[in-house]
């Protein structure tokens, strides 16, 4: 990906597929003899960051404010180390205040979105059809004005689920759920960042907000790409880490999204699906094709652990761990789960 030194000589945003960490995979895979193992995937869009006075189109603000509206999350990576000769839009490293910088243009963003919308909904208000939602509407989006004006963000007010139904559309940007990535040096990963008062003060912040910080070592995520497996492992054991940031970064994420995965495997392939958590086994069938979950009839459900205990489908049947679940199920996390169809 693109990279620079000083603000604003990165416009476009970069895409990168990234694969849902999930050590499982080879223990199905093994054991089911499958010729391809195929990961969950994670997509995260980079985008150049945001400087004061964004929200009224200073520094390409606009443009960068339509990419953050198209995502799901928000990770924003706050500097956390010192180095002379890495240049500072700021000339100072401060990642509360850089935080707060971000935060103030997305709440800014949005709350020229609310009342634009308000205004919309008066009229709206006045058609007997529309008049019931657009009240809904009008009282979700007042409170959030609310939050906004009082220095909170959108997702801290709570909405029952037809309010928040109506106020999704909005892709409001303070309302999407927030992870920090404190860019620490590689010293810094060994005691988790204990003694960096930077990552210190973010995590302060981010703990008032209800948001996560993670630790990345950008320089160190650079270098490891270089790198084959067993070089990887040994340069993060002498880093005194286990994993690495982008690693951990994944596995926030996909959790604070509230997402889940479930596994098919057999002769041709393993793979990890990614579903909502709460969701029917129709639902999560629906997300390998349609007319699974149009004709779905029962699923055959086993956890991952009993499924690697009795070594397969077969041991897992003659255990009895292996369960025949209908259209009501819920699906857990780690199921491996075979389904029965007809369209």
């Amino acid at each position: 990906a693109e990279a620079a030194n000083f603000p604003f000589c990165t416009i476009e945003p970069n895409v990168g597929i990234v694969s849902v960490p999930d050590e499982r995979l080879a223990a199905l895979s093994e054991i089911s003899a499958s010729k391809k193992v195929l990961p969950a995937t994670f997509e995260f869009v980079d985008i150049a960051g945001l400087v004061k006075g964004a929200s009224e189109g200073e520094g390409l603000g606009n443009k960068f404010l339509s990419h953050i509206r198209e995502v799901d999350s928000i990770v924003q990576v706050v500097r956390c180390f010192e180095d002379e000769d890495v240049v500072h839009v700021d000339g100072v490293v401060d990642p509360v205040q850089d935080a707060e910088t971000i935060n103030l243009e997305l709440a800014l963003a949005d709350m020229a979105q609310v009342e634009r919308r308000l205004e919309r909904l008066k009229k709206e208000g006045r058609n007997p059809k529309e008049k019931e939602a657009a009240a809904v509407e009008t009282e979700a989006l007042k409170r959030i004005m609310e939050a906004l004006e009082d220095g909170r963000a959108a997702r801290t007010v709570e909405l029952d689920e037809a309010a928040a139904e109506r106020v999704r559309g909005l892709q409001l940007l303070t309302i999407k759920p927030l992870t920090y990535a404190a860019n620490v040096g590689e010293a810094d990963l060994a005691d988790g960042g204990a003694s960096n008062e930077h990552v210190a003060a973010i995590r302060e912040k981010a703990d008032a907000e209800g948001s996560n910080v993670i630790l990345i070592c950008a320089q160190m995520e650079s270098e490891l790409l270089e790198l084959n497996e067993e070089e990887r492992d040994e340069f993060l054991s002498e880093a005194g880490v286990e994993d690495s940031g982008l690693k951990n970064l994944i596995r926030a994420t996909y959790d604070q999204l509230g997402l889940q995965t479930y596994f098919t495997t057999g002769e041709q392939e393993t793979r990890a699906w990614t579903i909502k958590k709460g969701m029917t086994a129709p639902q999560a069938a629906g997300v390998i094709h349609t007319d699974f979950e149009r004709g779905f009839i029962k699923a055959e459900t086993v956890s991952f652990d009993e499924f690697v205990q009795g070594e397969g489908w077969g041991g897992a049947k003659e255990t009895g761990k292996l369960r025949m679940e209908g259209k009501e199920y819920v699906v857990s996390e780690g199921d491996v789960m075979l389904f029965r169809f007809n369209v």
